[in-house]
């Protein structure tokens, strides 16, 4: 596992860059004391989403400094899906940061999800990290497992223990992503669920299919600003871990039944920090 200290995300594409001279309008004024992120998952775009989330993504990219994507960002994982995505991204004007969910795998083809993602112009992360605006963003997609004393162990079956390695490994890569990190404010994004609290409300047999405890623990070791997930649709908004970091359940479809009058994706600041770590002064 390559655990450089680099923070560096590769730079946009040559295509990219034009698609968004191109397509995207100018971003409103910043903040002179605060970065706001905008943060949505479960998007569950289909071949036939065309048209219908440039006006969602124009309101997130006017409301915020930054947009995260925690998953679930296709319906299949195909190749057209993903493409549908790209072009509607086109309406954001702020950089991008995603992960990936389980519906991204459906067709086994993650990497064209990336890819198509990444020539937009979006930084996706699995286990890997970047700086945007001053703050730390480490990604990684999580898996299941269960939670506490739930938690799967890997005793048994070959099947059983290979399900336990694969939580384990998407564990150590949000570890190393948050080990590279050498900013003063960090935020964690996720698919899956670190902790039972954003899960509630789903129905109890399947907790352990939405998210693990082994992924608080890096969690615990390198402490955050805030952590964003998506997956359990019908899961709590928020929630803590056990060192008291705020979880934010950010899936679009709990979303927008829980607070219908509002926009389905979650407003998070930080103060922006000048390069002494001090608050930069507001302009006179």
């Amino acid at each position: 596992m390559h655990h450089a200290p680099s923070t560096a995300a590769p730079a946009p594409s040559l295509r990219a860059r034009q698609h968004a001279a191109t397509h995207r309008e100018e971003p409103r004024a910043r903040s002179a004391t605060s970065v706001r992120f905008a943060a949505v998952g479960d998007l569950h775009v289909t071949k036939d989403s065309a048209g219908a989330l440039r006006g969602f993504f124009a309101q997130a990219s006017e409301a915020a400094d930054v947009l995260l994507l925690c998953g679930d960002l296709t319906d299949y994982g195909t190749a057209e899906e993903a493409q549908v995505l790209a072009d509607e991204l086109a309406a954001v004007s702020v950089p991008i940061v995603a992960v990936l969910g389980n519906h991204d795998y459906e067709s086994g083809t993650p990497q064209v999800v990336a890819d198509a993602l990444t020539h937009a112009g979006v930084r996706v992360l699995d286990g890997e990290a970047c700086e945007i605006e001053g703050v730390g963003i480490a990604g990684a997609k999580g898996f299941a497992g269960g939670f506490g004393r739930g938690s799967l162990g890997a005793w048994g079956e070959p099947a059983i223990k290979q399900f336990v390695q694969e939580a384990l490994n998407e564990a150590m890569k949000l570890e190393s992503a948050l080990a590279k990190l050498r900013t003063p404010q960090r935020i964690a994004l996720l698919h899956y669920s670190p902790i039972t609290g954003t899960v509630e409300g789903e129905p109890v047999e399947i907790y352990p299919f939405l998210g693990s405890s082994r992924l608080e623990e890096p969690l615990l070791r390198y402490p955050v600003d805030a952590v964003f997930h998506g997956h359990a649709h019908r899961g709590t908004l928020e929630g803590k871990t056990i060192n008291g970091v705020p979880v934010f359940n950010v899936a679009r479809p709990l979303l927008l039944r829980t607070r219908p009058q509002q926009p389905p994706f979650r407003l998070f600041e930080l103060p922006r920090l000048a390069a002494q770590g001090e608050i930069a002064p507001a302009p006179q």
